[in-house]
């Protein structure tokens, strides 16, 4: 509903603009009839049209209604303090002073050619014609109308009055000029015995003229606005404003945005991200070793993709480890020219092991390698994927699944299977290299657990079990407590998202269906053969009431050091000279989005408010937080730990996590078209400094 009444908002700010501007055309033309019979028709047809306009703005105003009703003041205070006023205002002076107006017009003009006045204008019409308060109510209403479209397309987020005031004083000056102008032109009609109209070629260079002077005034703001969009040839990825969630920021020093956080300490208690490593000693446990390379791959249906691989193949090799072991990567860059690095998505790994281009490291280009050394402390699903130009190379390939399995053997051996979805291009969704029915021989009685891993930029993908009751067992790679059985439950998995589902093979057959591919999926029956069953009417699983609360170091009712709150929005402008519906967060993009700086040991609250029509599924390194609320309900079920939390159009989510893991740490949405776009944040710790930079004049380009 809520997405509803934005994208109302939006297209009926539309159809205001053109219904009020044809209006005023109509209404400042009005003067130039060519007889008064002329005018007389003119006249009914402005008082037919003054109807127009009244459609689409109780449309705005029924859908700011509703929204002020039902939803906290986030969602709705620009649109009732500024969009509702900017409506409203001009529309009341239309009916209450033009309206009258053209009815006493309409009667003069009547009467007029009853009398067979037709051939040239009655002064006295003429006057009421030129009356600026006629006519300039319905250019108020095109202007306000216009100026509420921009709002509607730029919204002042975080409502300040400051920023509103720029856009409300051209609308004041433009109104003052009409009404100039106007003044003018009653004042010339009164001193004529007879009205005759300018030519229209003079009407038409004038309004050239005007439009000339707006044409070239827009393109010389809008070529100022580009050069200022472009980002620096190298940036701090620690810049941006600094908020401090309430504690007093005493004693710190302003960011250096040369690489020096803000901070209590002193230059000589500062810590680069660059030591915050994994053990540098000891023999691992496990070494694995990625090379990144591209090369042409062949699905299962025969089709080829030609992919950025890691160990030529996609997705990248599963690296399978036990909790507690000290894991050893070696990334090799065979020939991506873009450079790669290797993020381990959910794992709260050390910084410096953190895989992001710019921030923790730079990125490995061509003929380099870097070695990342990590301990498996978390059990769970996980995933890996390159965070150097992460948009471009996770859709081309460069990923693969990461699972910590615990230390202890379970005690009835357990068919375990990766579900690592992906839609490849020029190919339908896929499982792996998988994009054809995969069909399974799993003997009944036998515990079964599916890793529904979602690596799709901007889908949240649909998993759906038929043939069996179910657990989901784990989300994001953290178990719940006693998870409920479940039927006839579809599982929506978040871009980056992962979602443990577990049950015991049954005697009939099972079939997991991804997205509406009924080609696809995989058909789990004793022998592997059967026929797909059909797929029954499903509601979404909420995990907020899902599964037995539980113990938790901190929940809702503590004591937080430091509340920060994040507002998710799009907004039309300009990032790094791409003109475009940007999404932003707090009204910024990178680099001028807030930078939320917090001491190891706090205990964090953040609130994310979903202004925006579009889902965000944010994505905060080296932390996982806990759920608190969903729209002022509080989670009442398993505790819901989260790293990728996807906040929908309209909700809010209360979330708290411990800053236990010191470095800077990323904080972004994982649709990654949104953060190439600029919807990317950092959480600082203080006394942190990073050698590392991006930018146009580096290698670095982690989105």
């Amino acid at each position: 509903m809520y997405s509803l009444s934005i994208e109302t908002i939006l297209s009926a700010s539309l159809l205001l603009v053109i219904f009020s501007w044809i209006g005023s055309v109509k209404a400042s033309r009005l003067l130039y009839s060519r007889s008064i019979d002329h005018m007389h028709r003119k006249t009914r047809k402005l008082l037919f049209w003054s109807w127009f306009p009244v459609i689409p703005a109780a449309a705005v105003l029924g859908a700011i209604t509703w929204m002020q009703q039902t939803m906290s003041a986030t969602f709705w205070i620009d649109h009732v303090l500024i969009q509702a006023p900017l409506v409203i205002l001009p529309l009341l002076t239309i009916w209450f002073v033009s309206v009258p107006k053209l009815l006493k017009l309409r009667s003069i003009t009547k009467a007029s050619g009853e009398t067979e006045q037709a051939v040239h204008a009655d002064l006295t019409a003429h006057l009421k014609a030129a009356s600026p308060s006629l006519v300039l109510p319905f250019q108020m209403m095109a202007l306000a109308a216009l100026t509420s479209f921009y709002f509607a397309l730029v919204p002042p987020v975080p409502f300040k009055w400051l920023d509103i005031s720029v856009p409300l004083a051209v609308l004041v000056l433009a109104t003052a000029g009409l009404w100039w102008r106007h003044r003018i032109r009653f004042q010339q009609v009164s001193r004529m015995e007879t009205y005759t109209a300018p030519a229209f070629w003079k009407r038409s260079l004038a309004m050239l003229s005007v439009f000339a002077v707006l044409a070239t005034s827009g393109y010389y703001l809008f070529t100022y606005a580009m050069d200022k969009s472009e980002l620096p040839a190298e940036i701090d990825m620690a810049s941006g404003t600094h908020e401090y969630g309430g504690a007093a920021p005493a004693d710190m020093s302003q960011h250096n945005h040369s690489g020096m956080a803000a901070m209590t300490t002193s230059p000589g208690q500062m810590i680069s991200v660059a030591d915050l490593t994994g053990p540098r000693e000891g023999t691992p446990d496990r070494h694995f070793t990625l090379s990144a390379q591209k090369k042409t791959v062949t699905l299962s249906s025969g089709k080829t993709v030609d992919a950025w691989t890691y160990n030529g193949q996609i997705p990248g090799p599963e690296l399978r480890m036990k909790e507690g072991e000290l894991i050893e990567v070696t990334l090799l860059n065979l020939d991506i020219e873009q450079g790669v690095t290797a993020h381990w998505h959910g794992l709260d790994v050390p910084n410096a092991e953190d895989g992001v281009a710019g921030a923790t490291q730079n990125a490995v280009m061509p003929g380099k390698s870097y070695t990342y050394r990590f301990r498996a402390e978390q059990v769970g699903t996980f995933w890996y994927h390159s965070h150097q130009d992460s948009r471009e190379a996770v859709s081309m390939g460069l990923f693969g699944a990461l699972i910590v399995e615990p230390k202890t053997e379970p005690l009835q051996p357990v068919r375990d299977i990766t579900v690592m979805t992906h839609r490849w291009k020029g190919a339908s969704i896929a499982i792996g290299a998988s994009d054809q029915l995969e069909r399974l021989a799993i003997a009944p009685g036998t515990p079964v657990r599916m890793r529904l891993i979602n690596t799709d930029d901007w889908v949240n993908q649909t998993y759906t079990l038929v043939g069996t009751h179910f657990e989901v067992a784990s989300i994001d790679g953290t178990d719940l407590n006693k998870p409920d059985v479940l039927t006839n439950t579809r599982v929506i998995v978040p871009t980056g998202g992962r979602y443990d589902i577990t049950f015991v093979m049954p005697e009939r057959p099972v079939y997991l269906n991804v997205g509406a591919n009924r080609n696809g999926g995989i058909l789990m029956s004793s022998d592997g053969r059967g026929d797909i069953p059909e797929v029954p009417q499903t509601v979404p699983f909420d995990p907020l009431a899902y599964g037995s609360p539980a113990a938790t170091a901190f929940d809702a009712g503590s004591r937080f050091d430091r509340e920060f709150t994040l507002i998710l929005d799009n907004k039309l402008g300009i990032f790094n000279r791409n003109f475009d519906f940007l999404y932003t967060l707090n009204g910024e993009v990178f680099p001028n989005t807030p930078m939320f700086m917090v001491k190891e040991g706090d205990l964090v609250k953040t609130t994310f408010i979903n202004r925006g029509n579009v889902e965000h599924p944010m994505h905060l390194h080296g932390h996982h937080v806990l759920v608190l609320s969903r729209n002022g309900k509080p989670s009442t079920g398993s505790p819901w730990w989260s790293d990728t939390l996807n906040v929908q159009p309209g909700e809010t989510y209360e979330v708290a996590f411990v800053a236990n893991n010191p470095g800077l740490w990323m904080d972004h949405c994982h649709n990654l078209v949104h953060a190439a776009a600029g919807m990317t944040m950092h959480l600082m710790y203080e006394g942190i400094t990073t050698p590392y930079s991006l930018g146009s004049g580096t290698q670095n380009h982690p989105e």
